[in-house]
């Protein structure tokens, strides 16, 4: 098992470090301290081949705009806001509207968008990654001196990633964070995803409007077949039907998913092809399912050229703009309390 760390860029002259964990099968995690990216997961088939499942460049220079957060931690909150407008505690407060006058994932100068402090920890059964940030009162307009530390956890011996995230404000404050990678499990992106096989354990989705925001209806998903993933589908369906919600969003899904806790909820994805697994296992009350509806673009991951739906963000978090819908989970940190939130992947 090693930890190895070299320098992947520069940002207003600070350097950009990439750390790789590599545990005693092979299976192999490599991030960056800037924005907590997740730039490459290196796991095998059927057949033992390793190859990378989540889309991710090779040169800072390709990350250093990053309009569709691949592979970052995004916060303080995960999501669109509407209006950036929100009161807590009597006090209004306005953040940045950059996502059609909405607010979204945390702002332009969000936890993506930051250069976080490192600190490489070995263990006699894992190799971590701790990362810290100190985001002061009024960063991108939210409330609260905030502390907010994430671990990337490896295990010497099984193929999985524990994300835990811990935060402590002295302000009330909003958060909602979520890593924002993007899966394709046929390895080194051979395929789209809309053959993989989703299974989500969720009663009920949420109804979105024409700017992206939860209208607060939630949907049943026995109501709704090409919702319901309670027993497993394909993408491929959904993505290709006429579903006002489907077409709304761009011709896929990007759709927040209540988890139902009572069955101590497993997100499962599979590719059959190459026979590779990957098990969610979250504290989290949501997940938001985003098919990639608006990745193509003139740049490529590796020699693959970008396209719609070459991978899948399974975003545990929070709901979105749950400040506004009060039968949603609560997204308010209260002063002085602790954060504390863990999402398990495990490859099989």
């Amino acid at each position: 098992m090693a930890i190895r760390q070299n320098t992947f860029g520069q940002k207003n002259g600070q350097d950009i470090t990439r750390y790789t964990l590599t545990n005693d099968k092979g299976f192999q995690v490599s991030c960056l301290d800037y924005g907590c990216i997740i730039t490459e997961i290196l796991t095998p088939d059927q057949n033992g081949l390793l190859e990378n499942v989540v889309l991710g460049f090779d040169t800072w220079e390709e990350y250093g705009s990053n309009p569709h957060y691949f592979g970052a931690v995004v916060g303080r909150f995960a999501g669109r806001i509407q209006e950036g407008a929100f009161t807590i505690e009597g006090t209004d407060y306005q953040l940045a509207r950059n996502s059609n006058g909405q607010h979204l994932h945390g702002g332009p100068g969000g936890f993506h968008s930051v250069v976080w402090k490192a600190e490489a920890i070995e263990t006699e059964n894992e190799s971590i990654i701790e990362f810290t940030h100190f985001s002061p009162d009024g960063e991108e307009g939210f409330p609260g001196n905030l502390t907010m530390t994430v671990r990337y956890v490896v295990k010497h011996d099984e193929n999985q990633l524990a994300i835990s995230y811990f935060a402590k404000s002295d302000k009330t404050t909003l958060l909602n964070i979520t890593n924002h990678s993007y899966f394709n499990l046929s390895g080194d992106f051979k395929r789209t995803i809309l053959d993989h096989q989703l299974t989500i354990p969720s009663n009920h989705y949420a109804e979105l409007n024409g700017d992206m925001l939860p209208t607060g209806n939630l949907i049943l998903a026995e109501e709704d077949r090409l919702f319901d993933f309670r027993n497993g589908s394909t993408l491929r369906e959904g993505v290709d039907s006429q579903h006002p919600q489907i077409k709304l969003v761009g011709g896929g899904y990007d759709h927040p998913f209540l988890l139902d806790k009572e069955a101590q909820p497993v997100i499962e994805l599979k590719d059959l092809e190459s026979g590779r697994g990957l098990r969610v296992e979250t504290t989290e009350p949501a997940v938001v399912l985003y098919t990639a509806n608006h990745i193509g673009g003139p740049y490529s991951f590796k020699s693959v050229a970008a396209q719609n739906q070459l991978g899948l963000c399974l975003e545990t978090q929070g709901m979105p703009d749950s400040v506004h819908h009060p039968h949603f989970p609560s997204a308010i940190l209260r002063a002085q309390e602790t954060f504390e939130s863990r999402t398990v992947y495990k490859f099989t």
